[in-house]
């Protein structure tokens, strides 16, 4: 994909994506502001090593090499004995053992002797209060059970030197439990714990969540992430075509031209003052299209075109209709025909009684000469008024298929590209009907009309039918074109190249050979008067 394909997609579907991005980011904020808001407040504790301590009096010491279990130990000693149910009795609230054990939670502080103590409440001061009583309420079971182990050792010393003689006590031996009791009756005295509280709670500020600005932040991530996957599934599903660039992919022609977006291409209206069809500041659009048709085909001679495309509805006829008119309005000698025998809209731009028309031409019913129509147009710009001839369809016949492969067609077609510097073939659509696939090997080139949005598997469809067929594709016209799709560039420098061509063109055009204006002249003394289509 490239990056015209990408700034492409953006544009189709950034909204879709915003949107979720809004909407989980909303969604986020609402349940945010739902939550009931909780405070965390967080003591400290210091855990110091008694081994010291207990060698001093006397006492057998373990030693533990493994910093992490001896973090792991003091996290667990925390959370174990009756400091919960002792924490909640003090503090009431209508707290219990197993609320404050739900409320509290202990954690190491890296690689250091810090343990903290975390409480979590509905409010600050509760919480302030679990956390300072549960970390004060332990600090002093640790206290007082060093206490008691202290006094029992101490006990066993002075019933040991109960039971010695004096000179016992006066020996080496005597001395140094009378020491040892001494440091333990000190021990003893002073509370020495293995915990002390480093540093109390304070009141928090503000609460700890719910996290605001942290879940919609994530919010609004996953609605990207969720709005990208979901826009990577639409497209690869979507078999709409999107712009012009695919259209040129899978046709593998150039870009023609680009028809607005307008009512107007799709109804005619009649100059009041004559009654001519007016051609309308709209045509511009398809003499930029008979310009790029010469610039992309300087070698060559076309004389004959028809117009087709993959499916109904992509405005074949209007394309057909509107650019024979061009040519027809610059002076050009210009045919419509429509060879649509199925289902004819030529009458729909042109309203004028259709009667007679190409079917009854193919059985032999009517020459060629009673049954075209020459309808007055009116160009803008304050020109004499210009006639385009058109054939239409006829009675619609039973047969419509081989009456497009007789050998009446193929006559029909050869007289009328000497006869016309300019025919326009309006054919049915390509992958509807096969009435049409005679004609592609006997014009001079094949304009395939399409619209955007249209399903994208009708435009492959058709493209391989004129590969198959072999036809002398000219390239595409794209049809109900938004404006902001259309390139004033383009727009000038073909106007430029219709200039410039119309001139030479008109300059160098050569005498008419005696077969076409035989064929003229028994034309124009067999065709009706003009339609006056007021």
């Amino acid at each position: 994909m490239n990056i015209d394909n990408v700034r492409s997609l953006v544009r189709r579907r950034a909204w879709l994506v915003v949107l979720l991005m809004v909407v989980a980011g909303g969604v986020a904020l609402l349940l945010s502001a739902l939550e009931q808001k909780t405070y965390t407040a967080t003591a400290s504790l210091i855990f110091n090593n008694n081994q010291v301590n207990q060698q001093v009096a006397g006492l057998p010491t373990t030693f533990n090499n493994d910093p992490q279990a001896q973090q792991d130990t003091n996290v667990k000693l925390i959370g174990i004995g009756d400091v919960a149910a002792r924490t909640a009795a003090k503090l009431g609230h209508g707290l219990n053992a197993n609320g404050v054990r739900g409320a509290t939670s202990a954690s190491a502080v890296g690689d250091t002797d810090i343990v903290t103590v975390s409480a979590v409440a509905t409010s600050p001061e509760l919480a302030t209060q679990i956390a300072n009583t549960y970390s004060t309420i332990f600090v002093n079971e640790q206290g007082s059970s060093n206490q008691r182990y202290y006094t029992s050792a101490l006990n066993v010393l002075e019933r040991q030197l109960a039971d010695m003689s004096p000179v016992q006590k006066a020996s080496t031996n005597g001395l140094t439990l009378q020491s040892r009791a001494q440091s333990l009756s000190i021990l003893a005295e002073i509370r020495s714990g293995s915990v002390q509280i480093g540093q109390l709670a304070t009141q928090p500020t503000a609460p700890s969540t719910p996290k605001t600005k942290r879940n919609v932040a994530l919010a609004v991530i996953l609605g990207l992430l969720l709005g990208g996957l979901l826009v990577y599934v639409l497209e690869h599903l979507d078999r709409r075509l999107r712009d012009t660039d695919e259209l040129e992919r899978i046709y593998q022609l150039p870009l023609l031209g680009v028809v607005p977006q307008s009512s107007d291409l799709a109804q005619t209206r009649r100059s009041p003052e004559t009654g001519a069809l007016q051609v309308g500041p709209e045509s511009e659009s398809f003499s930029l299209i008979r310009a790029h048709l010469r610039y992309f085909n300087v070698d060559s001679e076309l004389h004959t075109i028809l117009v087709s495309s993959a499916s109904p509805g992509d405005g074949k006829t209007t394309v057909a209709f509107r650019l024979a008119a061009a040519a027809a309005a610059t002076g050009s000698r210009a045919l419509l025909l429509e060879a649509d025998l199925r289902r004819p809209t030529v009458h729909n731009h042109v309203p004028v009684d259709r009667g007679l028309g190409l079917s009854d031409v193919l059985i032999g019913a009517v020459p060629f000469s009673e049954a075209v129509q020459e309808v007055e147009l009116e160009p803008s710009g304050g020109q004499s008024l210009r006639a385009l001839d058109v054939l239409f369809a006829g009675t619609l016949p039973p047969n419509p298929s081989e009456l497009m492969e007789s050998s009446t067609m193929k006559s029909l077609l050869a007289d009328v590209r000497d006869t016309y510097e300019f025919v326009v073939i309006d054919s049915p659509p390509i992958t509807a009907v096969s009435d049409a696939f005679p004609l592609l090997l006997s014009v001079d080139g094949v304009i395939v009309v399409a619209r955007l949005g249209q399903d994208r598997r009708f435009t492959e469809r058709a493209h391989d039918i004129f590969q198959e067929v072999g036809a002398p594709m000219l390239g595409i016209v794209v049809n109900g074109s938004k404006a902001r799709e259309s390139d004033p560039y383009t727009y000038s420098y073909a106007a430029g190249v219709q200039q410039g061509s119309m001139k030479e063109r008109n300059e160098a055009r050569p005498p008419a050979v005696d077969a076409q204006q035989s064929l003229t002249r028994e034309r124009d003394e067999h065709r009706p008067p003009a339609v006056d289509v007021s």
